[in-house]
């Protein structure tokens, strides 16, 4: 019989202003990388006022993660070293392995509703330095699940044996955006030894069959390592989640700005090569 986990932690996360002057919500980050391991970074934006975030992320670094944005609502443009430049919208998924390196730039358009979340995904000591890579995911490759009560969309790894748009080439991401109806339940199995977050986006929720206590939207919740289900009923009106799970890598962090690796010397090696020019690496 499965057992459903329990509530470690809930998170609100801060205000922030980030990029060239972008309003976000910092959900998670520097100060939860043991808790949240995998992930080390979760940014949630919504806003209906473009001038929160029309100013955008211009040219910037990053080595040693992956960067995910999934946009719900809105409209960004991107460009990045490898030569890629494109545009995410509605329901589409941007995968980044930023790798030994790679500079690029999200530029938010106007939009009616920005709505969505950038994830930092931490990549294993034995590939930090791998070759960076792009993939564009367009809301037609993400696979979508109609269930009693809710709808499932799986943007990456696998959900009741449908395989996602990918499946994870360095840490195995579970990454779900589940709509679930009014009053309606839906629940997950877990591996016990991994990291499970839900991301409220919108809507109250409980996470326990019995006293329904609830959680309010634009919070993440983490749970413990003390079952193998999770359980999330919405409330009084309908909820959009975004399902997170990975393994624990378990390895020593050290985090400056867009640059996360393993060692001081390794961070320290990463901005010598940005002030000198060698940060991009060639195949």
């Amino acid at each position: 019989m499965r057992k459903i986990r329990n509530i470690n932690k809930v998170v609100t996360g801060e205000n922030k202003v980030d990029g060239a002057g972008v309003k976000l919500v910092r959900v998670i980050g520097y100060n939860d990388v043991k808790d949240f391991d995998p992930f080390l970074l979760l940014d949630g934006f919504d806003s209906r006022n473009f001038q929160d975030y029309i100013k955008g992320f211009p040219w910037h670094p990053h080595r040693g993660i992956e960067t995910v944005t999934y946009l719900l609502s809105g409209k960004i443009e991107h460009g990045d070293s490898l030569g890629n430049q494109g545009v995410i919208e509605d329901g589409d998924c941007q995968w980044m392995t930023a790798g030994s390196g790679i500079i690029h730039q999200e530029m938010p358009q106007p939009s009616e509703r920005m709505l969505g979340v950038q994830l930092w995904l931490n990549l294993p000591q034995k590939d930090k330095m791998t070759v960076p890579e792009y993939r564009d995911i367009t809301a037609d490759k993400i696979p979508l699940i109609e269930e009693d009560g809710s709808q499932v969309r799986i943007i990456s790894g696998t959900y009741k044996d449908s395989e996602g748009a990918i499946q994870g080439d360095y840490v195995k991401t579970l990454f779900l955006h589940v709509d679930i109806e009014k009053n309606k339940e839906w629940s997950l199995k877990t591996h016990k030894d991994h990291t499970v977050l839900v991301y409220i986006v919108e809507g109250t929720c409980a996470f326990d069959r019995d006293n329904h206590k609830t959680i309010p939207e634009k919070s993440a919740v983490l749970f413990k390592y003390d079952g193998d289900e999770i359980y999330i009923k919405a409330m009084d009106k309908k909820a959009r989640v975004l399902v997170l799970s990975g393994k624990p890598l378990k390895e020593s962090i050290a985090w400056g700005g867009p640059i996360v690796m393993n060692t001081q010397e390794e961070l320290q090696q990463a901005f010598k090569e940005i002030d000198e020019g060698t940060f991009i690496k060639t195949k």
